[in-house]
């Protein structure tokens, strides 16, 4: 009849085995825990002050057991000391220093110590599990999975992908799809994170590029190469857009995706419960790739702001509706698609909206040059909208605008030069009244109007500037695709430039410096702070 301890180590060499090849990971591993877990139950028998080794012999499960000690000449802790002559009983040619073993008899492992060694050893496994599912997964993130739903958690659905779990969350569904326990699924993964409680490989159906991936998969060019998928945007279960390019001028984007009738995008349809899916040619050319994501809409007019990153889109007063989509959805996917807010407006709206801004510059010019109501209305027809640039623009192009001389053009300028220096003078005025030092006139970048717009955000002082970060300074704050309806009162026109200002995030959104402005403006503010510290160091010095 076998000993307890060979019954017990047959036991642990038993788990071993099934645990490596059920967990699928190296036998070394689940080795190494068992010895850690007997030389914990041993440490329970010896005395926990032993440095205890143990080594198991994974065939055989052969145990040896041993404890470290060091060779000295006067014992101070019996326990991980040993004077010269006994460690020489144990190896002749010990020495002082050296470090010996001194076997151990194999203990008794009784059903207690057992059971604490099953919990060490698959503690330690299920580590190594998670690392090896971590690994695994690690570089994956941006493929598509099939797995088996294993359970549905407080709407978050379980997916049990074979070697690990993955999590597919509510935000991440495609709303109104029934999640059943024991279906396969098809997802995508988003990410995937190192976490106390191990891997977390997150999981979408509602991702645009788990579109792009489904049509990989159905359209053999894509999946090739000569066709690409360049832009998507979804409203998960509901409508999408993709812009598709092919490489080839004989092969048809739109066509190859679509499949002979409409066999590829339905198989796409179906795995996304229904959702309509617009295939677009993709073009270069923003404005006519902003023709296209709208569809069905016929667009009469595009106007690209580029500092704005907006694009304002005149369409016919009968093709707002259908241009907007309910509940904005097409102009909304529109934006996604192109990158860049869309503001739409009927050809009465965009007339309107011309001839107010063209008033207002008119009435500007009039009064800021002092001209008549004709020659205000010229230069505004000739594209002037500032008087910088009617201060700074060369003489000789000036004069060649019709009915205008060269005496006539630097008269206009120099009348647009002083009216700048009066707007200086006055914000000058302005930005003392409220109390904005005269060090921060000093500073690279800076008007006299913006320093005024800082008075007013209450930061007067090189130190209220210093504070600031780069972004809290000049970046603009991103809004959301206006949505607009079909309302008795109409749309409204899409906003000014003044009118814009309250979508600006920095202090000095409005002006558009650069990042790189914003940052020298930054570091000269803080140019004092250094300079202090240099003098209190030189002062600490002598």
């Amino acid at each position: 009849m076998a000993s307890p301890i060979s019954a017990n180590r047959a036991e642990l060499l038993a788990i071993a085995n099934s645990v490596a090849t059920e967990k699928m990971i190296d036998k070394s591993i689940v080795i190494e825990a068992m010895e850690e877990a007997i030389q914990k139950s041993a440490r329970n028998r010896y005395g926990a002050e032993n440095d205890i080794r143990a080594k198991l012999d994974p065939r055989t499960g052969d145990l040896r057991l041993w404890r470290v000690v060091e060779v000295v000449g006067e014992v101070d802790d019996y326990f991980k000391q040993i004077d010269l002559k006994a460690a020489q009983k144990l190896d002749k040619d010990a020495k002082l220093g050296d470090f010996i073993v001194d076997p151990l008899p194999p203990v008794d492992l009784g059903r207690i110590d057992a059971q604490s060694a099953k919990q060490v050893i698959f503690q330690k496994v299920r580590d190594a599990e998670r690392d090896r599912q971590y690994e695994e997964f690690k570089d994956r993130a941006g493929e598509v999975v099939t797995g088996v739903i294993k359970s549905v958690e407080f709407g978050h659905v379980i997916v049990n992908l074979g070697r690990a779990e993955g999590v597919i969350r509510r935000d991440q569904q495609i709303p109104r799809e029934v999640a059943r326990v024991g279906e396969r699924v098809r997802a995508y993964i988003s990410k995937v994170e190192r976490q106390n409680r191990g891997p977390q490989i997150f999981l979408s159906r509602s991702h645009p590029d788990f579109m792009k991936k489904l049509f990989a998969q159905e359209v053999p060019e894509i999946y090739d190469g000569i066709i690409e998928i360049k832009a998507a945007a979804r409203d998960p279960g509901s409508r999408a857009k993709i812009g598709v390019i092919s490489r080839d001028s004989s092969i048809d984007p739109v066509g190859a995706c679509v499949g002979m009738k409409g066999s590829r995008v339905q198989a796409v349809v179906q795995e996304l419960q229904g959702e309509k899916i617009d295939i677009i040619p993709w073009s270069e050319d923003t404005a006519t790739f902003v023709v296209n994501a709208l569809q069905p809409a016929t667009v009469s007019r595009v106007v690209i702001d580029e500092e704005e990153s907006r694009i304002e889109v005149v369409v016919p007063d009968d093709q707002l509706s259908l241009a907007i989509g309910r509940r904005g959805q097409n102009v909304r996917l529109a934006s996604q698609l192109t990158g860049s807010q869309i503001d739409i407006m009927t050809e009465a709206e965009s007339s309107e909206k011309r001839q107010k801004e063209f008033a207002e510059r008119s009435k500007m010019f009039e009064e800021e040059l002092d001209v008549d109501e004709t020659l205000s209305q010229l230069l505004v027809a000739e594209g002037f909208s500032e008087l910088e640039e009617v201060a700074y623009i060369e003489i000789s192009e000036l004069a060649t605008i019709e009915g205008f001389d060269e005496e006539l053009a630097e008269e206009l300028q120099s009348r647009a030069s002083e009216a700048l220096e009066r707007r200086e003078a006055a914000h000058r005025e302005q930005r003392t009244a409220l109390g904005v030092e005269d060090a921060l006139a000093e500073l690279p970048h800076l008007t006299e109007a913006m320093l005024v717009t800082l008075g007013k955000a209450g930061i007067k002082t090189l130190d209220d500037l210093a504070d600031l970060a780069t972004d809290e300074l000049i970046a603009k704050k991103r809004t959301e695709q206006r949505r607009r309806d079909n309302s008795p009162a109409g749309p409204k026109p899409a906003p000014r430039r003044s009118e814009r200002q309250e979508d600006k995030g920095g202090v000095l959104g409005e002006y558009g410096l650069s990042e790189e402005q914003g940052n020298e403006i930054i570091m000269a503010a803080r140019a004092h702070w250094f300079e202090d510290e240099e003098a209190a160091d030189a002062d600490s010095s002598q």
